[in-house]
């Protein structure tokens, strides 16, 4: 009875993720056919989408290797911008901290944004739930969107490759990054810290390599972070 509890917790978590999958898959599409655009191939398109699976790291990624940027700089950015996935790892470790290294070799690889609230929100809900409960739910989401994720970027891969050269395609990437931040300024500090990353960011737009990005996203988190400490410190 506990073994048909505990796999009933992967269809559960399969189900709540459905819905992600509307977002995800739309996201994946665009990196294709940027990636194409920006002159990979199929194959490297598809190696690139299955290896970083990382939607905002991959396009900033893209974007300064098509730039020509060193291999350092453009690694360096990469982890910035998913810098919030440490903070994923932190919040969720002591949930899986008795799982087997590979077991949380395969959590730490499918801890994207979506597989990430919802099993946290999951955990919660549930604080009898068993390690294995726990770790296949987290499967259980992680399957669709990752699944469409590959899709998605598959089928703008061979979109792409249909395009002709002469179309434009550079919309794309920030038409992309305002479809992952708009969702999230719900508070006045998420407000706040886009702000201020954006402010910074067209001050220190004449560095090379996009490196203002980088420093204005960390003056943004700081800006944020800092409203939120005060605003804490008042209640």
């Amino acid at each position: 009875m506990a073994s048909t509890t505990a796999k009933s917790t992967y269809g559960r978590g399969f189900r709540d993720s459905l819905p992600f999958t509307l977002v995800v898959t739309p996201f994946g599409v665009i990196f294709g056919v940027i990636g194409t655009e920006a002159g990979l191939n199929l194959l490297e398109v598809m190696t690139f989408t299955v290896l970083v699976i990382a939607g905002a790291a991959q396009i900033t990624a893209l974007q300064l290797m098509d730039d020509n940027a060193p291999t350092l700089v453009v690694i360096a950015t990469a982890l910035a911008v998913n810098a919030r996935m440490a903070m994923y790892s932190a919040s969720i470790a002591p949930h899986i901290s008795a799982a087997n290294g590979w077991a949380k070799a395969a959590v730490s690889y499918l801890l994207m944004d979506q597989v990430y609230a919802a099993s946290l929100l999951r955990y919660e809900e549930n604080p009898g739930w068993s390690l294995r409960q726990k770790l296949l739910y987290l499967f259980g989401t992680a399957t669709p969107v990752a699944f469409m994720w590959y899709m998605g970027t598959l089928l703008g891969a061979l979109a792409g490759q249909a395009i002709p050269e002469d179309w434009s395609l550079d919309v794309a990437v920030p038409l992309a990054f305002l479809a992952l931040v708009a969702p999230g300024l719900r508070t006045r500090a998420h407000l706040i810290a886009a702000f201020v990353a954006l402010v910074v960011s067209l001050v220190l737009a004449w560095m090379p390599y996009s490196a203002g990005v980088v420093i204005a996203g960390l003056c943004g988190m700081a800006a944020g972070a800092e409203l939120e400490r005060r605003r804490e410190a008042t209640v």
